[in-house]
C-alpha cells in the first residue's frame, strides 16, 4: 500500500491507490514511445535545457518539497531542504557537463587508414526503483545522467513517498518534458517484477536493501538486462590519530547522525587506534548521548522495531550498549555499543539508525583488517594526521569510496557506489552518465 504516515505520531496523512496492470502496460507504452520519439528528436544540448528546468524547479519548490519529505519519512527540516538543494545540483551538473560528457570520443588506430570513434547514445526505457532515506537525491542521480543522454525513465519510489514522488512528476511534467519521458508508478513488487522482464525496459537500477538487490538481480539476469545496485553498507570509520581530537569527535557524529543514521554510507563502525581508544570513546559517547534531545524520529515503526531486535541481540550476544532514553514509537534512543564480538551475528550486520559500534586496534594493519572484515563495501572513512598513512591505508580499503580527514564530502562531480555486497555500477559524476549508455564503434575507412 502506497500511504503518507507521519513516523513522529503514527498517523496516516493519505493513501494513494496503486497502479493497475493496465496503468503498469501504459507506463511501460508511454515511455517507449517517448524513447523512439522525443530521445530520437532531440540534441543532447536541449535535453540539457530541460534537465536545468528540474533544477530550477526543485530550488523554486524547496521549502514545499522539504516539508513533503518530512512528513513521509521523518527527516530533519533543514536536512529535508539541503536535500533538495543537493538534488538541484545534481540536474544542473549533468546540464552543464552532459555535451562534454557525450562527446564523439576518437580511438587512435593501430593500423589501416580511416577513423574510428566511439559515440554514446541511449538504449531505451530504464526502470528505477528508488527507497524512503532521500527521496529527491536518489531520483536525481538516476534520472539526471538518463535524461539527458536520452533514455526515458519509469520510477518506482517506495511505498511511504508516495506525495513525494507525486511532486517529482509534477516537476518533470511542468519543466516541459514529453508524456512518457518521466512517468512515476505505484507498483507493487509483482509488477516490479513483470516489468523487469518485459522486453520495452533495456536497464535497471535499484537502491535498496540487499534482498531487493538480490531479487531484482535474478529477474533482471534471467531476461538479459543491465542493471545498477547501490545497497547496504556498513561503513568503517577509522581514526588512527588526530591534533584536534575534539573536530574529529565532531566528524564522527556528523558521519553517524546524518539522516538519524538512515544512510548506507553512514560511518558506522568506528575502528580507533588503541593509544587515543579511551579519550575518544568517552567524548564520542558524551556527544551521543546529547543527541537523545531533539532527535528525529526513524522513518517508520517498522525501522524502529528492526533496530530495536538488532540492538538487543547483540547484548545478549555479549556487547556494552550505553544509551540515552528509551524507544517511543519510531524514536530511537541513540547508542554506542562496544565489545561486540567478530562471533556474533551483530559483528556483520548493518545497523541502520542512531547506533554506533566502536572498536579497539592495536595497528594499521588490525585497523584496516577490521576495516574489511564485513560483507559490505561501500563507503569509509580515514582520520590521520599522517599524509603517508592516509594513502596507504585507502589503498588497503576494499571500498567504492574512501573519505580521508572528511565527512560529507560527497559532490555531483563525484562517483558513487560500492563493491561486495553493496552493489556494483556508479552514479554521478561522469561515471554516472556511463552506465546505461550504447558506446558505438563507428569505424569508417
Amino acid at each position: 500500500m502506497y500511504a503518507v504516515v507521519d513516523p513522529a505520531t503514527g498517523d496516516v496523512v493519505k493513501d494513494y491507490p496503486t497502479a493497475t496492470d493496465e496503468q503498469i502496460d501504459a507506463a511501460l507504452s508511454a515511455a517507449a514511445g517517448a524513447h523512439r520519439t522525443w530521445s530520437k528528436s532531440t540534441t543532447v544540448a536541449q535535453r540539457a535545457e530541460l534537465i536545468r528546468k528540474v533544477a530550477a524547479l526543485h530550488n523554486e519548490r524547496k521549502d514545499e518539497l522539504a516539508k513533503i519529505i518530512q512528513r513521509e519519512m521523518g527527516k530533519p527540516l533543514d536536512q529535508s531542504e539541503g536535500e533538495v538543494e543537493f538534488s538541484a545540483a545534481i540536474y544542473e551538473f549533468y546540464a552543464d557537463n552532459a555535451e562534454k560528457f557525450l562527446a564523439d570520443e576518437p580511438i587512435d588506430l593501430l593500423e589501416g587508414d580511416g577513423s574510428a570513434l566511439i559515440r554514446r547514445s541511449s538504449i531505451g526505457v530504464l526502470l528505477g526503483i528508488m527507497p524512503w532515506n532521500y527521496p529527491y537525491y536518489q531520483v536525481a542521480r538516476f534520472a539526471g545522467p538518463n535524461l539527458v543522454l536520452g533514455n526515458t525513465i519509469v520510477l518506482k519510489h517506495a511505498p511511504q513517498c508516495p506525495e513525494s514522488a507525486a511532486a517529482l512528476q509534477q516537476i518533470f511534467d511542468d519543466a516541459g518534458y514529453p508524456q512518457g519521458a518521466y512517468v512515476n508508478v505505484y507498483a507493487t513488487n509483482e509488477q516490479i517484477a513483470d516489468a523487469i522482464a518485459d522486453p520495452r525496459v533495456q536497464g535497471v537500477s535499484l537502491t535498496g536493501s540487499e534482498r531487493a538487490g538480490a531479487a531484482v538481480a535474478e529477474i533482471a539476469g534471467r531476461n538479459l538486462k543491465k542493471v545498477v545496485l547501490e545497497l547496504g553498507g556498513s561503513d568503517p570509520f577509522i581514526l588512527l590519530s588526530s591534533d584536534d581530537l575534539d573536530a574529529t569527535v565532531s566528524a564522527a557524529i556528523d558521519g553517524r547522525f546524518e539522516n538519524t543514521g538512515q544512510a548506507c554510507n553512514a560511518a558506522k563502525r568506528f575502528i580507533v587506534a588503541d593509544s587515543i581508544y579511551d579519550e575518544f570513546l568517552a567524548k564520542f559517547t558524551a556527544k551521543v548521548k546529547e543527541k537523545a534531545e531533539g532527535l528525529a524520529p526513524l522513518s517508520s515503526l517498522a525501522a524502529a522495531e528492526r533496530l530495536a531486535e538488532q540492538v538487543d541481540r547483540a547484548v545478549a550476544e555479549g556487547a556494552t550498549l550505553v544509551s540515552e532514553g528509551e524507544r517511543r514509537g519510531a524514536f530511537f534512543p541513540p547508542g554506542v555499543l562496544t565489545n561486540v564480538s567478530p562471533d556474533s551475528d551483530s559483528y556483520k550486520e548493518e545497523l541502520f539508525g542512531p547506533v554506533a559500534t566502536v572498536y579497539r586496534v592495536g595497528s594499521e594493519d588490525e585497523a584496516v583488517e577490521l576495516a574489511n572484515d564485513t560483507p559490505f563495501g561501500l563507503g569509509s572513512y580515514v582520520f590521520t594526521t599522517d599524509a603517508e598513512q592516509a594513502k596507504r591505508v585507502a589503498d588497503k580499503i576494499d571500498a567504492g569510496m574512501v573519505f580521508v580527514n572528511a565527512v560529507g564530502a560527497e559532490g555531483a562531480e563525484l562517483p558513487f557506489g560500492g563493491v561486495k555486497r553493496s552493489g556494483f555500477g556508479r552514479e554521478l559524476g561522469r561515471f554516472g552518465i556511463d552506465e546505461f549508455v550504447n558506446k558505438k564503434l563507428i569505424r569508417i575507412v
